[in-house]
Parts: structure tokens; C-alpha cells; sequence
């Protein structure tokens, strides 16, 4: 039998997109977003002057619902609740950089490289069962 860290490890492997949600003057937006991950961390690429950038230094926290197959009722996704930071560390970004190259539209100077640590993940509509929950400590 699979544990639950084994099964939204499944999903984050599987799929690359998903959508993030931001707030910006109390209200949600979401916009369909590329990611990489490294076990339950997520990582993604933005332009600097976009206004997801803006709206995370003012409220770093993001909702993100990741791996929907569009197969239709029943399919297994993932919500995630998480902390997003800005990564500095020049090599981490360069590794990131290669995966993420042909996904960004713009001027590579202008790419910044995010980090999203997960506070919860929550499996939904794993074949009708109710949602598998997973709450992270900073030790993931």
C-alpha cells in the first residue's frame, strides 16, 4: 500500500502544470503557471516586472492546483498550500535555467526563478476516496 507522501510525489513527477493563485487587493488571481520539483518543493520562472512579482512581495503565500488530467470526474490532483520566496543562489538558478529556457517568453535577464516551500498538500479525487491531507514541518 502507498502512502500518501509516495502518492502527490506521484502527481508532482507526473505533471509540469498547474495553476497559482496570488491575492492582490483582497481578491484571488490565477493564472496557469510551469513548474519543476525537487520532492515536495516546487520551483517556477516569471518575469521580474510581472505583476504575480508584485503581488507576492506584498503577500508570499500561494494556492497552486496541480496535476488535473482533464480525463473528466474522479481525476487525482493535488492542492498545495505554500510559502514562495525568490531564489539568489546562482547555481540553483542556473540548474533551473535549462529546464525552464524554452518555457520562458521574454529576455533571460529578466527571469526570476521562484520557490515554493509547501506548508500543506492535500490529494483530491483519488478514485471517489475523500482528500488525503499532508501537513509539512521545515524538515518536508
Amino acid at each position: 500500500m502507498t502512502s500518501v507522501r509516495d502518492e502527490i510525489l506521484e502527481v508532482l513527477n507526473r505533471e509540469k502544470i498547474g495553476t497559482m493563485a496570488t491575492v492582490e487587493n483582497g481578491k484571488p488571481y490565477s493564472r496557469y503557471m510551469t513548474f519543476q520539483n525537487e520532492d515536495f518543493v516546487l520551483y517556477t520562472v516569471t518575469n521580474k516586472h510581472s505583476e504575480k512579482v508584485e503581488e507576492l512581495s506584498k503577500n508570499p503565500y500561494t494556492h497552486i492546483l496541480y496535476g488535473y488530467d482533464n480525463g473528466g470526474f474522479g481525476d487525482t490532483f493535488v492542492e498545495i498550500e505554500g510559502k514562495l520566496t525568490e531564489i539568489q543562489e546562482e547555481g540553483l538558478k542556473n540548474k533551473l535555467a535549462e529546464f525552464f529556457t524554452g518555457i520562458f517568453i521574454g529576455n533571460k535577464d529578466e527571469m526570476v526563478t521562484l520557490k515554493i516551500e509547501p506548508i500543506r498538500m492535500r490529494l483530491m479525487n483519488k478514485k471517489g476516496e475523500p482528500p488525503k491531507e499532508l501537513e509539512f514541518t521545515n524538515d518536508h
